[in-house]
């Protein structure tokens, strides 16, 4: 078989390739079957990232979790990848993940996967939601229709997982009679097999892609096919086309599409249930024209609760203030004093811009209880299935970007961390859509520690004064998304999404991810902090920083309006930008802790979170943007980041002191 890429596999007998739908328990499945140790690497020649780990007990068993397939007629570079993945290991067993509460879909990449030969265990995932939704499945009878084992499980309960291994081993070529496609597809797809020769793997699902048109097997038609066979190949196509007035590719994965409702209606019942009347009326409600949107209002309102004033609030002022103000730093003074008594040591620790008082006291007193916080709340949304439902109350709205509703999925992410959130961006089905939501999230998107302090600040402030930050923003977000639809070359891909069921969140989830996200936050992030404050101390030292203050007063002091001291606060924002609006919260704290706040005052506040919310991406998320899109893009970005987020900051201050002071 021509392979496009070899992936760089370790030593290995056999390998089990995980293939299914996205979010449908993949990678709980894969941890299961692999454990924690697994190694995650670049699949050659892309950015697209393959999990990979030893089967447990078995060394010489390889474990491949790979990305979330809609069709084997690929429209991203993750279906590429994945579709390229079962070419290039045609003996391999696979074991397809599919969701219970969606077996049409499931049966869809079934057939294609029987349709090229594989024998695979198909895994029907998400057993105790279809339950709740009264569906049952025959799964004899499925078994028997498609000639593969049939296992059900409960990935997250760990019910079923163990039977999985041992179907593997059961599996077999099955007789498979072929989905009948209209006699113009059957003889064009018959015409291009026959150019290859007749042990050749996949060349039913091979000559199927070929006649859908599809880009990303060119590179290997041009290698494996004859030059001279490439016109009548190219005709066999035309000739296909020319029945149809839609594009084959429409026609095949119709055809497909009604086999699988077929099969779905012979071996699914379904049941009416009372109990999750609520539930199911809750999903249809979150995106309704009407009913999503005061929904939505009411979920940004109880963040803004938790997040903004029990995070930010309550529980920053306990932790920097008592915690580390009022114990941790006067004790840790007086121990160096005693112990230690050299200058240059308590001011590195403990001075002004000391490890601990300043980069421990940020990074834990201030940013922690807010990241922990907003990660509690970003893990409900997450497993309560709503945030796709936002994705289809958003997809209007972000065509006027060039973008469709899927693009909210990664801005969302980027709430928590955007250094992720623009790796998710491969989600999106073409390089246009990917380069706009990638500068967006550099742009305008603050992650959970900076949007966390943000909302602590602006707590504090007027309702007008928070409408206009957010105001603002949003603004620029469209404003600049529109513009770069218009000169960035590409068209809008098609919106296709599944909406999961409205689910009662599971606490066991939402711990286990809120600790992992906090311990990517102490092993990323926080270092970062301490870097910055040690980039501050030694700049304090030699003078250096006195001498920056100096030159960038004219655009600190004079254009946005705000104190001198606020260099401090976009100098290690360079470095991270919730650090920056940690400074600045820092900076303002005398002055929010006061029961009123002078209009002079606001206007700072707001001026400076706009600033801090528009400038440059910190270090983490440009090597990612460097890696996805390329450094050229990166910089081009940085280039226009850093003038306009100063000029709309500055632009903004000027205006507010003419209206109101």
């Amino acid at each position: 078989m021509g392979h496009y890429h070899h992936l760089p596999y370790p030593d290995h007998e056999d390998i089990v390739l995980l293939i299914g739908n996205p979010n449908v328990g993949k990678s709980v499945i894969f941890s299961y079957l692999t454990g924690k140790y697994v190694t995650v690497s670049n699949y050659p020649g892309t950015t697209i990232e393959i999990a990979s780990g030893k089967l447990l007990g078995q060394k010489k068993v390889l474990v491949l979790d790979t990305p979330g397939i809609n069709n084997l007629i690929p429209t991203s570079e993750d279906e590429v990848v994945t579709r390229n993945i079962l070419f290039e290991n045609p003996h391999a067993k696979v074991l397809q993940v599919g969701n219970s509460c969606n077996l049409e879909r499931t049966l869809l990449l079934s057939l294609q996967l029987k349709e090229m030969g594989i024998p695979f265990v198909l895994c029907l995932n998400m057993t105790d939601e279809s339950r709740e939704y009264g569906i049952k499945i025959d799964l004899q009878f499925l078994s028997e229709t498609l000639g593969v084992p049939v296992i059900q499980t409960v990935a997250t309960q760990r019910i079923g997982l163990n039977k999985l291994i041992p179907a593997l081993e059961e599996t077999g070529k099955n007789h498979f009679p072929g989905i009948q496609y209209p006699k113009a597809i059957s003889q064009g797809a018959k015409s291009v097999s026959s150019m290859f020769r007749d042990d050749y793997p996949f060349k039913t699902s091979i000559s199927m892609m070929i006649l859908a048109s599809d880009l990303s097997v060119k590179e290997w038609v041009n290698k494996t096919v004859p030059e001279d066979k490439i016109p009548i190949l190219n005709e066999s196509v035309r000739k296909a086309q020319s029945h149809f007035q839609m594009p084959v590719r429409d026609v095949i994965t119709t055809t497909r599409m009604i086999q699988a409702r077929n099969i779905a209606k012979r071996v699914l019942t379904k049941e009416e249930t009372t109990t999750t009347s609520f539930l199911s009326n809750l999903g249809k409600w979150s995106h309704h024209r009407f009913g999503g949107i005061v929904i939505g209002v009411i979920i940004l309102f109880l963040m803004y609760l938790f997040v903004g004033r029990f995070g930010a609030g309550i529980l920053v002022d306990f932790i920097e203030h008592t915690v580390f103000g009022n114990w941790l730093i006067p004790f840790i003074s007086r121990v160096l004093n005693e112990v230690i008594p050299f200058q240059f040591v308590h001011d590195l620790l403990v001075g002004q811009y000391g490890l601990l008082s300043m980069a421990l006291s940020y990074s834990v007193g201030i940013v922690l209880p807010i990241v922990g916080t907003f990660f509690i709340a970003f893990g409900i949304l997450e497993d309560s299935g709503y945030l796709p439902r936002l994705a289809v109350m958003m997809n209007q709205l972000f065509k006027i970007m060039g973008l469709n509703g899927k693009a909210i999925l990664p801005m969302v992410l980027g709430l928590g961390c955007d250094t992720m959130a623009t790796m998710t961006t491969r989600i999106l089905d073409n390089r246009k859509e990917r380069v706009i939501v990638t500068f967006l999230l550099a742009l305008g998107v603050p992650c959970s520690a900076q949007l966390g302090v943000i909302l602590g600040m602006l707590s504090a402030l007027s309702p007008a004064m928070t409408l206009l930050w957010v105001g603002v923003v949003l603004v620029v977000l469209f404003s600049v998304g529109y513009l770069s639809s218009k000169i960035i070359p590409g068209k809008t891909s098609d919106f296709i999404l599944e909406l999961p069921p409205i689910r009662i969140p599971k606490l066991s989830n939402i711990i286990v991810k809120t600790f992992a996200r906090i311990e990517w936050y102490f092993r990323e992030a926080v270092p970062l902090f301490f870097l910055g404050t040690l980039v501050l101390f030694v700049f304090d030292k030699i003078k250096l920083l006195a001498i920056i203050e100096r030159a960038v007063s004219p655009v600190i002091v004079g254009f946005l309006g705000l104190p001198l001291k606020a260099t401090e606060a976009f100098l290690v924002g360079f470095l991270r930008r919730d650090y920056g609006a940690a400074g600045l919260y820092e900076l303002f704290t005398p002055h929010l802790a006061e029961g009123t706040i002078g209009m002079d005052i606001q206007i700072q506040v707001v001026v400076s979170m706009i600033a801090i919310t528009l400038f440059m991406p910190c270090i983490a998320n440009f090597f990612m943007i460097i890696k996805e899109q390329g450094i050229k893009t990166a910089i081009a970005m940085i280039l226009f980041i850093l003038p306009f987020s100063m000029g709309i900051s500055g632009m903004t201050n000027h205006l507010l002191r003419w209206m109101l002071l």
